[in-house]
Order: C-alpha cells, then structure tokens, then sequence
C-alpha cells in the first residue's frame, strides 16, 4: 500500500509534464502561423507568453524562416531580438540567413549580421548565401553578404562560383553588370572554371555578355 502514493505521484509528474509540452507545442504552432501571416502584435503576444521562438512546422521551417520567405521585416526583427537562430535549418536546408542572403532581403541580412551567422552551412545546392544573391542580381544584398566574410570563391556541387552564376545563370544586364563588378573586387577568381574547364570569360563571351566579359578579363579573365 506505501507504493501507491509514489506511484500517483509519478503519474501526476508525467501528465503535468505532457500537459506542459502540449502546451508549448501549441504556443510554438500558434507562432508560426502569427509569422507567416505577419501578425506582428500577435507574434510579440506569444513571444511573451512564453511561445518557443525556434518552434518547427512539418518541414522544419522556424518562425524566423517564415517571415524571412514573407518579407516581414519588424516581425523578423522581434523574433531575432527574442533570441530565434539565424542557422536553423529546414528539411530542404534552408536557414533564416540563406534564404535572406537568396531573396535579397537587405534590411533583414542587415540586422542578422550582428548574430554571426554560421558561414559554413550550406544550402541544397552546396552553396553559400552569395551564390544565389549573385544569381538573382541582388545588387543591394551583394555588399552585406561579402562584409560577412563569405567565400567569394565557394565552389557549389553544380562547380560553380558566384561568378560563374553571374554568367551562366544571368543576363548580361546591368544588374548582374555590378554584381560582377562587386565580387571580382572583392577578389572572385576570374579564371575559376568549372567541372569542364570552362572559364567565366569564355561563358561571357559565348552568351554576348560584352560588359560582363570586358570586366572579367579587365581583372585578369583568360578564355581557358
């Protein structure tokens, strides 16, 4: 008979517990649809209320994640202020940080700069967050991402670097015109070729790229 006391006792620990985690996982759930929708009051309402900043969705998209996606600046600056992690990383391996660096969201790689984002987690194409902001001509992101100190020279499972997207991946217009002009300063290797040896000069050339071929041999760029 002693036992049974303890052993109410277990049992009312375990149920409080679970009754807590529920609880929090609701919170967590509540959050990431506050983020995704932009509710910023509400997102600050949770966040006080104890929500876990860092909660995940079935593909392990953080709140953080969301509002990056959604281009929700002041919700994505309070949860960064909150504590959310910038390197969190989602079941197709996107972080808060690659994905900013890749939609070119300026203002928030701004704020994210003072969380030291880990600079060797890559994205589902081996890349950095420079590759894609290159690719896509993010000439006002371009800057941010090369003061965090990113490879400029980082070489994704495709074997290509910013520079070979710039070409390859681009149009030859003005804003890939400054990109290139961007990371070629910032030391890109103009000779870096890809898997088959072809050099982002002889790319340039072949797709009429005439500006961005002038700047690339401008900076040393040899056809092989």
């Amino acid at each position: 008979m002693p036992r049974l006391p303890v052993f109410a006792l277990a049992l009312a620990l375990v149920s409080s517990s679970m009754s807590a985690a529920h609880a929090s996982d609701d919170l967590g759930a509540r959050l990431l649809r506050a983020a995704a929708a932009g509710d910023l009051a509400e997102t600050l309402r949770l966040i006080g209320g104890g929500a876990p900043v860092d909660a995940r969705d079935a593909q392990r998209r953080t709140p953080l994640l969301l509002a990056v996606d959604a281009n929700h600046v002041d919700l994505a600056r309070a949860l960064l202020d909150a504590g959310a992690s910038v390197d969190a990383q989602a079941s197709n391996l996107d972080t808060p940080w690659l994905l900013a660096g890749a939609r070119g969201r300026v203002a928030i790689i701004a704020m994210m700069l003072a969380k030291r984002p880990d600079l060797s987690i890559r994205n589902r194409f081996g890349g950095n967050a420079l590759i894609p902001a290159c690719e896509r001509a993010h000439v006002e992101a371009v800057p941010l991402l090369l003061q965090a100190g990113l490879d400029v020279n980082h070489v994704n499972n495709l074997g290509w670097t910013c520079l070979l997207e710039i070409v390859i991946l681009g149009d030859g217009g003005p804003r890939h015109q400054e990109v290139a002009r961007l990371v070629l300063a910032a030391g890109a290797d103009p000779n870096l070729a890809d898997k088959d040896g072809v050099t982002p000069l002889a790319h340039a050339r072949c797709r009429g790229q005439r500006e961005v071929a002038r700047l690339i041999e401008a900076s040393g760029g040899r056809m092989r």
